[in-house]
This record gives C-alpha cells, structure tokens and sequence, in this order.
C-alpha cells in the first residue's frame, strides 16, 4: 500500500461525506503502517500502531470509514461489538475471539487470491473432467494400429474437440451429467449447544471440523447435475488442489499480524455506570481487552497470531460516558481521538447525491428494474435533507440512517406498485415529498414510530 494520506482522504471522499477530522487520523495511520515497513529492523519492531478513537452519534460514520479503508488498502478487517464480550468466568464471548474472527477473515482472502491466480488453470482441468465425463479418451493402443482404428481415433478426437467448443461457448450448460461430490456432515445441532460459553469458541469450530470427517468428510456420493454446476465443483476442486494451504495460512498470519484492523465498536458500553446498579464485569471486559491491544499472543486453529502491529479502531456514541471514563491502562493504548460531527442538513443533501453509492443512485437504479424512472429536483433533495435533519433533532439522532427510512417510506407506492404498472417517469420535488411525509412528519406519535 503506497497511498498517500492526502490520496486515502480523497477516495473515501467517494462514499463518505464530511468528516474530514476522522479520515485524516484513519488515513495517517494506515501511512504509519507504510513508513514502518521500509524500517530495518530491529527499530521497525519497535515501532507500534497508533490506535485511535472515533467518538460520535450513530449514523455519523464511524463503522463506515474502517471498514472502506480497509477495502482500500486490501487490509484483513473484523468488526466487534464490545458489549457482547464479557469477563472470563461469565457466559459470553471470549476476547481472544476477534483474533480468531481477523485470522479466519485474512485466510479467506489469502485463498481468495492464490485460487484467482491458479483460476485459469483449474478452469482448463475442470473442463477436461467434464469432457472426460461426456466422451471418454480414447485409448492408446501399444504397437501397429490398423487403419480403421487410426480413422476412428482422429474421430473420437474432433469429436472431443467440438464438444469442447460447445461447452465453452454455454451450448451445454443444460444438459445433465452424473459426478462424485464429497460428502459432508453439515452443521452438528450438539455444537451449537455449547455455545455461547466464553473458551469454547475454538473448541467447537475444531469439534465441528473433526465430526464433518467423521460423518463423511472422505466419503463420495454420485449426483445428477447439470454442466454448468458440476463444471463450477470440479473448478472449486482443481483450485483447492492447486494452491498450497499450508503457504497460504502463512501468509495469512503474517498479513493479519502486520496489516490487520480490529474495528472495535460500541466501546462506550463497557464503561461502568456508578451508582446505575449493578455492571456484569464491565471494567473486567476492559481489563481482558487490554492485552490483546497492548500486544499477545492468540492461539488461532491456523497458528499463533500476535497482536502487537494490528490496528485497533474503538468507536463509541460516549452519550453518557467519555473516553477518560475507560481505564487508565486502555487509555493509553488509544492515544489518537477523534470526535465525529452530527449531520446537517447540507450534510444530507450531500449524502444523498454526492457518494457513488447515493441513496439517490440506488432507489433509482431499483426501481429502474421495474421500468420506473425517478427524476430528482434539488428542492426534492432539499425537502428530504431538511425532514431528516428535523426528525433527528425531536427524536433520537439516528444519523444519516434516517435517510434510509424517510426514502423507504417516500417511495412506498412504487415500491409495489411498479411491477404492475407501465413505465412512467416520477417527478420527484419538494411537492411530492412533502406530500408523502407531511402527515406522518406532523402527527408526532406517527412519526415516533415510523420515521
């Protein structure tokens, strides 16, 4: 990753508006993480992460910032929630499981890539198999042949070869054919009845695991399908004998320990409430965190993962609470702290049409299927922005995800009518959205409820 900050800035730019505070400290410290690379050692391994803080209302776009930067950067990234972690000795998850969570994301993508690099190939031998299916080779013969035998050989062979180019050309797609596929065990009912027991996370998936080959994992069972589906099995098949697993759980390790982001979320709730009765290990929760964010070793089903250079990404609302309210020891571990803004409404006229992936773009795309073509004026925006920003201020401040249920509500009609009526252009102006929404936006119990 070669990324200017300025240039990470600038491509979550894209999706994301406003917070400009918050992508400056994200984008700084994935360049960190760049800089740190072309250290030498030993004073690279010296160098850590620094984690960060984002502080906001919900709907201001804390989640959505990590998780973009870590497409961006191709980074292995899990997203947590604090409040389902609970301290060792009570029932709930086990804080170690974010590692594992983060180990399993970075092998799925390693085998991702070794599979696309080996996809060519596995296609070719894929293809072989269901020929072989459809015409069997023909077979060498040791010695003189006679002539008929040569002739009928060079058939069989063109033979092959047509039906090659009707089965790359999707001539054969349809057509069914008998195969061997591996069978599984599927999910065991007694696993599940273990969970959630903080602990035994690792023990049930490696239980699981060895159940699926006990209960068939090596037996084979014969199949009708159709081409195209056993030509996607023998192709998962082929690609899975081609790579090496044990390189690619390597490389996944190393890139989790090096490149990896933890997106903690809802971090404000493991904050105790004095005098609010009593917190379930709250502070206990913060205290297993804390080694895990200073740097430990987690023992994964595919090696150790230390956790001293990944990057940690806490977020919270802190409504009730405030950074400095968490325990000294975790505190130091975030020093960078970043406070979101609450949308405006100029905000969400933005939100609405700037990001490539604009609300404006996607209910216009999908009602398009349906042969409904939505037109919007900028008072139309305007009036949606502004029954949004309102919403937000009388009720709870539920950020840009208000749009979602103002849009859902606005575009009702068409929503289900679309399918049965011809296509028609909708004029969408602060008329009609005022229209639509002014007698759920007055009635204040309606809108409690709806919007």
């Amino acid at each position: 990753m070669s990324l200017t900050p300025r240039e990470i800035v600038s491509e979550l730019d894209r999706y994301i508006v406003g917070q400009n505070d918050a992508k400056k400290a994200v984008a700084i410290a994935l360049r960190n993480r760049w800089r740190r690379q072309q250290i030498p050692s030993p004073l690279k391994e010296e160098i850590l992460p620094k984690n960060i803080i984002l502080m906001g209302p919900t709907g201001s776009g804390k989640t959505e910032i990590a998780r973009r930067v870590s497409k961006l950067v191709k980074a292995p990234f899990t997203k947590v929630e604090a409040s389902k972690f609970t301290e060792v000795g009570y029932v709930g998850r086990d804080v170690d499981s974010m590692v594992r969570d983060l180990a399993e994301v970075s092998v799925k993508m390693c085998k991702e890539e070794a599979i696309a690099k080996v996809n060519a190939k596995a296609k070719t031998q894929a293809e072989e198999r269901v020929l072989d299916i459809l015409s069997p080779r023909s077979t060498s013969h040791v010695g003189p042949k006679l002539n008929i035998e040569e002739e009928h050989s060079i058939n069989a062979d063109e033979a092959r070869e047509d039906l090659r180019r009707n089965l790359q050309n999707g001539d054969l797609n349809n057509q069914l054919v008998e195969i061997e596929v591996k069978q599984t065990a599927g999910g065991v009912p007694m696993v599940s009845m273990m969970g959630p027991v903080a602990g035994f996370e690792e023990m049930a998936s490696n239980l699981q695991e060895s159940l699926d080959k006990m209960m068939g994992g090596g037996r084979k069972k014969q199949r009708k399908l159709k081409v195209k589906e056993a030509l996607d099995i023998f192709e998962q098949e082929e690609a899975q004998k081609l790579i090496d697993l044990d390189q690619v759980q390597e490389e996944a390790i190393s890139r989790a320990e090096q490149s990896g982001i933890i997106f903690i979320d809802e971090i404000d709730k493991v904050v105790s409430r004095e005098g609010r009765g009593p917190d379930v290990s709250r502070e206990g929760v913060q205290r297993d965190i804390l080694p895990i964010v200073e740097g430990s070793a987690v023992h994964t089903k595919y090696g150790i993962v230390r956790t001293d250079h990944i990057l940690f990404i806490a977020a919270g609302a802190f409504h009730t609470s405030k950074p400095s309210d968490l325990i000294p020891e975790l505190q130091g571990r975030f020093p960078i702290r970043v406070e979101l803004k609450s949308l405006t409404e100029e905000d969400f006229i933005r939100i609405l049409e700037e990001p490539e992936n604009s609300l404006v773009k996607q209910y216009s795309a999908l009602l398009g299927t349906e042969g409904t073509t939505l037109s919007f004026d900028k008072d139309g925006l305007r009036a949606i922005a502004k029954i949004a920003s309102d919403v937000n201020a009388s009720q709870e401040n539920i950020g840009a995800r208000r749009l979602y249920t103002i849009m859902e509500k606005l575009f009702e009609k068409e929503s289900f009518e679309s399918p049965d009526k011809p296509a028609e252009t909708l004029q969408v102006d602060a008329n009609l959205v005022n229209q639509r929404l002014d007698p759920i936006v007055k009635n204040e119990d309606l809108s409690r409820f709806i919007l």
